[in-house]
């Protein structure tokens, strides 16, 4: 009989997908984990004479292609010529062409930070003055398309098939021995390789068009895929694929060979498969460490082994939770998960927590670095979420270790052998009595095969045996009683149908009563339920922890923000000492709309900040220094001792976070009070204040 997915399984499946789908939708592009931290020349500003080149300098190293940094004119022609290079540490430049005209420039990049993540983004700066550019820049936050939808989901499924393949193959080995020989642990432990090898294989399609154009139609492209099997992250999937191989035959050996061995001969085998799975299980963890956050940073020499460690507790933990759950619900009723296994276990997933505890504190500390970045920063207040399931995940698993406590030996496995017991005394008086029988029917000795009928009186294909044991009764049974024979064969195979058909009912019915007996054990049951909460906190565990490793650490997202604010004061500080003589005001206003990614920084430049006309240049940033695409940017003048105010001002947007306004006129000097109103999404807007004094 076909068997089906339980409703409980069923339903934990829709929310992995429900919760996969919420968290990588609203995680919105992948961000960047290396910040642009400075640029010559500077965002904004207007230079009398135009550069030899474009600089940026990133908070660590990054990799380049050709097209990685473009410089485009107002009317969107590229002046860039040449290839970017690396003049030093971590600051990359182009030259641009002699003679530049007048106007508005923007410069793009889109290039790949040192822990595999892509990073993009685009500002502009003037030649004499500031002019309107035809560049469209909107699209430069990288990952936001359905390439890197599709990559976030590839890491998701990677993440489980590993969890999956090792933490069930560690569960049979470590726990439960005979599960190897378990259809439903079986295929579990499968489902996890091929899930393995199916996302790695699609992530090494995707990561070219995912690190570059963002387009469906470049996934096939063997230049992008040559180009992706040369970089540190092509070489990790391409390594895990050769790991994978040799995980196919781990598993053809734990589900063959091992499964039909005896329990003696089980004992050195075990040894060597577990041997060869840990190795193999620590070169996939590997995989991970070798090309992300771990791999750069600070300490990456001790930050790579802890990574492992975790990847490794985590998939002990978790996947022998889901072994453990596929065996409490789907295994046969005459091989039920015996207490010593689920004790074992609760053990093993103890220890699993304790590593999984000591390398998350180091990896936190590596990768948050303070209070403030724990909760001003995505990454700090993803990180809380993630503690916060471990705490519901631990919680959940104490009552689990209450009901392993309680757990006896199953009631099934009681009934079992009390079958089994019953089958064979039934058969041991079966055979008592054939002798009987056949004495009757074959030592009569009677002429004309009286042995043959009184044979008849035991079973009747005896009778027919019984003929032949009497002397001149076969003659008669075959003269006379030709048909006779044949109707007795037609006879054996009918009851032989019957039986087996009565075998196949009993069967049945003793399986569904020790299904019963099983379900029945109100510790077994407890157990259970436990056992499937924990797997349904695990799911959304799992997809936090998804979104957590693309999303840019809080310790590079505070160092950005330094480096960026002291890039603006050291520039603020240098166009006032130049411009005093003319009194230009430049005022820099941080801002949140409380929405989703509503921070960033309003720089308002006026120029020359004196009575009557004025030219106006506002910067929407956001925290990391980027420019920050905004629907709408309003601006309020007060002068509160004269009672003049509010004159407002709607400057014309020029390209990605730069506005400006041309003859805004001032009618009086005085203290005046600048009101720049934000607004980030359709319902998300704040206004902040500044004064300053102008004329």
């Amino acid at each position: 009989m076909t068997q089906t997915i339980t409703p409980r399984v069923r339903t934990l499946v829709l929310l992995l997908l429900a919760v996969t789908g919420i968290l990588l939708a609203g995680a919105g592009p992948a961000s960047a984990h290396a910040a642009l931290t400075g640029s010559d020349p500077q965002q904004g500003v207007v230079v009398d004479k135009a550069p030899t080149q474009v600089s940026l300098t990133f908070s660590e190293k990054v990799a380049m292609n050709d097209d990685s940094l473009r410089v485009l004119d107002p009317q969107g022609k590229r002046v860039d010529t040449g290839k970017p290079s690396n003049i030093s540490g971590t600051t990359y430049a182009v030259r641009l062409r002699a003679g530049l005209a007048k106007g508005t420039y923007t410069v793009t990049y889109q290039v790949v930070s040192a822990d595999s993540h892509p990073v993009g983004g685009a500002y502009t700066f003037s030649v004499g003055a500031p002019s309107k550019t035809s560049v469209a820049v909107g699209g430069q936050d990288v990952g936001g398309t359905a390439v890197g939808r599709l990559y976030g989901f590839g890491r998701y499924l990677s993440y489980a098939g590993f969890i999956v393949l090792v933490g069930g193959a560690a569960f049979v080995l470590a726990c439960w021995q005979r599960g190897a020989g378990v259809r439903a642990v079986q295929r579990l432990v499968v489902s996890g390789w091929v899930t393995l090898t199916a996302a790695t294989l699609a992530l090494l399609l995707l990561r070219g068009s995912y690190t570059t154009s963002g387009r469906l139609g470049d996934v096939l492209d063997l230049n992008l895929l040559g180009q992706v099997l040369q970089t540190k992250t092509g070489a990790a999937l391409v390594s895990r694929l050769l790991l994978l191989a040799a995980a196919a035959l781990f598993v053809a050996v734990l589900f063959g060979a091992y499964e039909k061995r005896e329990e003696e001969e089980k004992r050195d085998l075990t040894f060597g498969l577990a041997i060869g799975g840990v190795v193999v299980a620590a070169g996939l963890a590997a995989s991970w460490a070798m090309a992300e956050h771990a791999s750069t940073g600070l300490q990456p020499g001790i930050a790579m082994p802890v990574d492992v460690v975790h990847l490794l507790a985590v998939a002990t933990w978790l996947g022998g939770l889901a072994a453990l759950l596929a065996g409490l619900y789907r295994a046969p009723a005459r091989t039920p998960v015996p207490t010593a296994a689920v004790r074992r276990f609760s053990r093993v997933a103890f220890g699993s927590v304790v590593a999984l505890v000591a390398t998350g504190i180091y990896q936190s500390w590596r990768q948050v670095g303070s209070w403030s970045a724990l909760t001003g920063t995505r990454y700090g207040q993803l990180l809380l979420v993630k503690v916060g399931l471990v705490v519901v995940l631990v919680g959940i698993a104490s009552v689990s270790r209450r009901w392993t406590g309680r757990l006896t030996e199953a009631p099934a496995a009681k009934a079992g052998k009390d079958a089994a017991g019953k089958a064979a005394a039934a058969r041991e008086a079966v055979k008592q009595k054939e002798p009987a029988g056949k004495g009757a029917s074959g030592g009569g000795g009677a002429p004309g095969g009286k042995g043959a009928v009184s044979g008849k009186g035991a079973v009747a294909s005896e009778g027919a045996a019984g003929g032949k044991g009497s002397a001149g009764g076969e003659a008669p049974a075959t003269t006379v009683g030709g048909k006779k024979s044949g109707g007795a064969a037609k006879a054996a195979g009918g009851d032989s149908r019957r039986a087996a058909q009565l075998a196949r009912q009993r069967a049945a019915v003793d399986a569904t009563r020790r299904k019963r007996l099983r379900d029945a054990d109100s510790g077994r049951s407890g157990l259970r339920r436990s056992v499937l909460a924990e797997a349904g906190v695990a799911v959304v565990l799992l997809a936090v922890t998804t979104v957590l490793t693309q999303t840019e650490p809080g310790r590079t997202e505070e160092e950005a923000k330094a480096a960026t604010s002291s890039s603006s004061s050291s520039s603020s500080s240098s166009s006032s000492a130049s411009s005093s003589s003319s009194g230009a005001v430049t005022l820099d206003m941080p801002f949140d709309t409380g929405g989703q990614n509503g921070k960033g920084v309003v720089r308002l430049d006026i120029d020359p900040a004196r009575v009557g006309g004025n030219e106006m240049h506002v910067y929407v940033q956001r925290p990391d220094g980027r420019p920050f695409d905004i629907p709408e940017v309003k601006i309020a003048f007060t002068l509160t001792a004269k009672k003049i105010g509010p004159l407002p001002v709607a400057p014309d947007r020029i390209t990605t976070g730069h506005w400006a306004a041309s003859g805004v006129q001032i009618p009086m000097a005085g203290d005046w009070k600048i009101a720049v109103t934000v607004r980030t999404s359709d319902i998300d807007q704040t206004t902040v204040t500044k004064n300053a004094q102008i004329g």
